[in-house]
């Protein structure tokens, strides 16, 4: 099966065809430096790292390019209220959300580019739009003018009547139209200033993505990504400075990613509903949060709650706990026959059907929800042939399993952790947000263990109810008994 990909510019699903066989380039825009990350700066992360992922798994060379935003208004007002520089609150938080997507398992772009770095190509690329008759300057800043454009509107579906100011669209008396938008602005008292051909001045937000988009992956270049919400005005900016400047397609393929809501409402630090990456892994380990992201298709909404983040760590958990079962397989621990048992033809065609059926969810405009349900459907299968505990799955056999398990998660960024490290981890976790006692449950496990030893059943079966009512659940083994929070 071919890639399939669902283009928001065609509004229909595309089969993926690269600019060039066996190299992808894909521009996705990045945060605006003046704030931690939020949920919703997570999700767009790890969908365009699965994305990434999976074409480098799939065989392609590819160059991933996404943005830090490091001068904007809210950058500039957050630093008069500090009394900082712009570019100590920008580096503050780029090193802060490097240090959220470290967490998460999100790999490094390529290239990591801010549009400091880049306002000589600003310049340019202004100078450029106005020489074709694009743009017009104004007592020292600069508009493109939309009806100059004849694209103008394609990506987002409207038309310039239909079109109202959105975020970030500046209505004043300097604009021959309402909906021309800046892309230069004279810096005030106070602002950060680059000089220019217009004067002293900054770029305005749209302009940046054009000049490192093309710096990086020149005139037009195969995927361009971001969260539904820079559809209009940003992404539609976009295309109508870099294409009326070169005459070239911007991006082949456009793809965007759905809200995080909650409560119905888009999740948004203006609306002040917003949850940061941080806050939620003091409470959650980071494959939860990926997990969570990643079982809904990246085009639909999620809901956010504790009670659905609380529902990932249970499925992580029954994905964990099959790859512990193995990996004891692997040290001796577990009693199954080494020769070839009855049901090892069974076994080879899951998982040969486990890795087809992967690859033909992710074909089909990267569907990881479908595909973490086929994961599930060969861990109920492996923990089939565990609990037989008899010559049904020879040992050989399973641990193909598992490494056809660590193979999807290593495209997906799940299992990341050794199995026993991160149940305990979790374990721990979910003690400490409960209110129990560590020391004490393991004191009870002793006493338990005491107690069977000396055939005192009665307050054996006490203890272990007793755990149970707080959610800890005993699994007994011949020499040990282990424990996790429900």
């Amino acid at each position: 099966m071919t890639l399939r990909i669902y283009n928001t510019q065609s509004r229909k699903k595309e089969e993926f065809h690269p600019q060039e066989e066996g190299k992808v380039g894909i521009y996705v825009c990045g945060i605006t430096a003046y704030d931690f990350c939020h949920v919703g700066h997570a999700r767009s992360a790890v969908v365009f790292d699965v994305i990434t992922r999976y074409l480098r798994y799939s065989g392609s060379d590819v160059t991933y390019v996404k943005n830090f935003t490091d001068v904007d208004d809210k950058i500039i007002d957050k630093a008069g209220r500090e009394q900082k520089g712009i570019a100590e609150i920008a580096e503050l938080y780029i090193r802060e959300h490097d240090e959220d997507m470290g967490k998460l398992g999100v790999v490094r772009p390529t290239f990591t580019p801010r549009a400091t770095e880049h306002i000589d190509g600003m310049i340019h690329l202004v100078t450029t739009l106005l020489e074709k008759g694009l743009a017009y300057p104004m007592d020292g800043d600069v508009y493109y003018s939309v009806e100059r454009f004849p694209g103008y509107g394609k990506l987002s579906g409207r038309n310039i009547e239909e079109m109202q100011a959105g975020a970030r669209v500046d209505v004043n008396d300097k604009k021959r139209n309402p909906f021309d938008f800046a892309l230069w602005k004279a810096s005030k008292e106070g602002e950060p200033w680059w000089e220019s051909p217009w004067g002293r001045g900054r770029p305005w937000w749209h302009l940046e993505c054009s000049v490192m988009s093309q710096r990086y992956l020149g005139d037009t270049f195969d995927i361009h990504g971001g969260g539904e919400d820079l559809i209009f005005p940003h992404h539609e900016n976009e295309i109508a400075q870099s294409e009326g400047a070169t005459g070239k397609t911007l991006a082949r393929y456009w793809v965007h990613n759905g809200f995080v809501r909650v409560n119905n409402e888009k999740m948004s630090k203006s609306l002040g509903n917003f949850f940061t990456i941080r806050d939620i892994l003091e409470q959650f380990d980071p494959e939860v949060l990926r997990f969570f992201l990643l079982q809904s298709h990246y085009r639909s909404p999620v809901d956010f709650s504790d009670a659905a983040l609380s529902e990932a760590r249970q499925g992580m958990n029954r994905f964990y706990s099959t790859l512990k079962a193995l990996k004891d397989i692997a040290a001796g621990g577990t009693a199954i026959a080494a020769e070839p048992a009855a049901k090892d033809g069974e076994m080879t065609a899951q998982i040969q059907a486990l890795r087809e059926r992967f690859v033909e969810s992710m074909d089909d405009d990267f569907n990881t929800a479908r595909a973490i349900g086929h994961l599930f459907d060969a861990v109920r299968f492996i923990n089939t042939a565990l609990a037989e505990k008899k010559p049904g799955v020879s040992p050989g056999i399973l641990l193909e399993g598992k490494k056809a398990l660590l193979e999807i998660g290593s495209v997906l960024g799940f299992f990341l952790e050794e199995p026993d490290t991160y149940l305990r981890r979790d374990r721990d976790r979910e003690a400490a947000k409960r209110g129990l006692s560590i020391a004490e449950i393991e004191r009870l496990i002793a006493e338990r263990r005491a107690a069977r030893a000396a055939k005192a059943w009665q307050r054996a079966d006490e203890i272990r109810k007793e755990l149970a009512g707080q959610g800890v659940l005993l699994q007994d083994a011949s020499d040990i008994t282990t424990w996790a929070i429900a």
